[in-house]
């Protein structure tokens, strides 16, 4: 069996691997448990070291890195690739993880040493989604091999060459081989090794279905689970905002990466006094986009990663549009072929009965609806399913806390979205899913308390 990669360019197959059967997923199972105790007992400072270079091996690929990812999943090389975002959360991490994993100290005295210490859990499963595929792997890969544990990276099947390359380029730093794997995995074979207990930690990036397969998968196990699932995050403008920043963040926080990113912008919700404003401003800055091949230097839409994402968001806007909603943007600035290629859309008179505007739309469409007061907006927010971040529009620091506490939600933003801060604990709620990656708290996802009360002589 193998994987295939079809890229949203051209519909051309761009990538193929075979799987691991299932004998060979156990051996590397096996080998990167017997590597992980070696590891663990090096020095901090040079796991740090290792990692780190490894880190930088893959910024000097970056060339070749843009345009593999444009052929994989469809982002415009004129954005760069990820290795400012990558190179950040690593640097972040390597340089907390003294404090972080140094033993809790409860007390040394004549009688008794009482610590905490952090203790990895073993072997690390990392499945990484496609739509940021270097910066999601690198928020667990690197602490994880940073806390002593060794890991295995399963990356998705749209974007297979990221995981190699991460792989050659920490093999090339000096990681041994064993210590950080990269696999090619199918879902039963991923499911049996998880009920099998051959990790002790999983983290999952994806979608919910996903994650409840997860979670199936290490029913009765106990074993750790770190999981990222959907979202429809939420903007607010206030009535004192700075509508034209507002405009500008959120628009590109709902159209950036066509719209596949965890943490995009999918619903907006506008203070009636600025919402003529900022509708007129959102779709000024939509109108200027260029869909196209993401090899060309000047497109700043491609295409979805596949064509079946690009039919949900039609079906999703058609439908809203035949319950009343009013598409803002005009078609003829964006032809389209009706597959990968999607044109960006604004609607509004939208209501929450619209499946637009509560399930995940993961493309290049926003809804923006008026409302009342903060009580509308709080009400409204919290109508979904799911929580990972809220953008809030206000000069008021104090206002966008007290909103904040309300919102059921992982991050809350303040004149800013669509970011993640690693030394922030990125996490969500409600189908969103559970845990926490990165900051002082993602080492300690990564690692398990270990108690010793020594009664001194």
């Amino acid at each position: 069996m193998t994987i295939t990669c079809v890229s949203p360019i051209d519909g051309s197959v761009y990538v193929t691997r075979p799987v691991l059967t299932e004998f060979e997923a156990a051996e590397a199972v096996a080998k990167g448990k017997a590597a992980q105790a070696a590891w663990a007992v090096r020095p901090l400072q040079e796991r740090i070291d290792l990692v780190l270079k490894g880190v930088a091996n893959v910024g000097a690929m970056n060339d070749e890195i843009v345009p593999e990812l444009a052929w994989q999943m469809g982002r415009p090389v004129r954005y760069g690739g990820e290795f400012g975002g990558f190179n950040e959360r690593s640097q972040y991490m390597a340089g907390i993880a003294e404090e972080a994993l140094a033993p809790i100290e409860v007390e040394d005295s004549g009688a008794f040493r009482r610590m905490i210490k952090r203790m990895p859990h073993g072997l690390v499963l990392v499945v990484a989604p496609w739509n940021y595929p270097y910066m999601t792997a690198i928020n667990t890969v690197a602490p994880a091999l940073i806390a002593g544990n060794a890991v295995m990276l399963k990356h998705a099947s749209q974007t297979p060459l990221v995981g190699e390359r991460m792989a050659r380029a920490f093999h090339a730093a000096g990681v041994p081989e064993d210590v950080f794997q990269n696999v090619f995995l199918d879902h039963k074979t991923t499911s049996a090794l998880i009920a099998d207990r051959a990790f002790g930690f999983v983290n999952f990036t994806g979608s919910v279905s996903g994650g409840r397969a997860m979670e199936a998968a290490a029913s009765g196990t106990f074993t750790a689970l770190g999981l990222e699932l959907g979202g429809k995050d939420p903007g607010y403008v206030m009535d004192d905002a700075d509508v034209e920043a507002a405009a500008d963040t959120l628009i590109d926080g709902a159209m950036f990466n066509s719209g596949q990113c965890c943490c995009g912008i999918e619903r907006i919700y506008v203070a009636e006094p600025l919402f003529r404003t900022f509708v007129d401003k959102a779709v000024s800055i939509v109108e200027s986009y260029k869909l196209g091949n993401p090899l060309e230097a000047e497109t700043t839409l491609g295409p979805m990663a596949q064509v079946r994402f690009a039919d949900e968001v039609r079906a999703q806007t058609a439908e809203a549009v035949e319950a009343g909603a009013k598409a803002l943007i005009d078609k003829s600035l964006f032809p389209e072929d009706g597959g990968a290629y999607l044109m960006p859309q604004i609607l509004v008179d939208v209501d929450h009965t619209m499946r637009v505007m509560r399930e995940e739309s993961f493309g290049p469409v926003v809804g923006i609806m008026p409302v009342k007061d903060d009580a509308e907006a709080i009400r409204l927010m919290n109508d979904s399913a799911y929580g990972l971040t809220a953008s809030l529009w206000t000069p008021d620091t104090g206002r966008a806390e007290a909103v904040g506490d309300a919102i059921e939600t992982g991050t809350v933003f303040m004149n800013r979205a669509d970011y993640l801060d690693p030394g922030l604990c990125w996490t969500g709620c409600k189908d969103t899913g559970r845990g926490g990656g990165l900051s002082v708290i993602g080492y300690h996802n990564l690692t398990r308390p270990k108690s010793y009360h020594l009664k001194k002589a």
